[in-house]
């Protein structure tokens, strides 16, 4: 009997690990956690990309562990934290000359003519507002603060609640249903 109790145990583990790192990959896709939807970007960056998901690392750096009696789901991505759970980080002198470099990348790139001014074009355009904002960036003092919304995309929440009741539920249900209650 404990043998069994074992086995549905590991059964009703793999199928919540399963369900919920689908359910917390579909965040990236929903840009929300679950119902709640995630504050949008302030720059231009990207226009018209999924928040949180640039190169997909952080997306592809959730994993779940199956401990002795629960799931674990953790990420060893750099700003999954920040971005998980919201916060302020201080702009470093490093991050100044990174905004620096994205400045100059940016302006690097605007489509010009044989006479070497600027085309006046969508994308041109659109580079100006990606340029200013870096050049915003790049011009912030050494210490100042950058308010990073919560973005949650692991966690706790009602609808986490409710898929693992229902998977414990069904697998409950799956081994009731397949007793055999011959009694002699």
């Amino acid at each position: 009997m404990e043998n069994e109790f074992d086995r549905i145990i590991r059964n009703i583990l793999r199928d919540i690990q399963v369900e919920m790192t689908d359910e917390f990959d579909r965040n990236f896709e929903r840009q929300a956690f679950f119902s709640q939807a995630w504050q949008r970007r302030k720059s231009p960056t990207r226009p018209g990309g999924l928040i949180l998901v640039d190169s997909g690392g952080l997306r592809r750096s959730v994993y779940s562990v199956i401990k002795d009696s629960g799931i674990v789901f953790r990420t060893d991505h750099p700003a999954a934290a920040i971005h998980n759970e919201g916060g302020e980080i201080k702009v470093t002198a490093r991050m100044k000359r990174f905004f620096w470099h994205k400045y100059y990348e940016t302006t690097g790139s605007f489509g010009r003519r044989k006479d070497g001014t600027r085309r006046r074009d969508k994308r041109n355009i659109q580079l100006t507002t990606e340029a200013e904002f870096w050049k915003f960036m790049a011009l912030m003092k050494v210490g100042k603060t950058i308010k990073i919304p919560k973005r949650q995309f692991l966690g706790n929440s009602p609808e986490v609640e409710q898929t693992v009741r229902q998977i414990i539920e069904e697998n409950l249900n799956e081994y009731i249903n397949n007793i055999d209650f011959n009694i002699k």
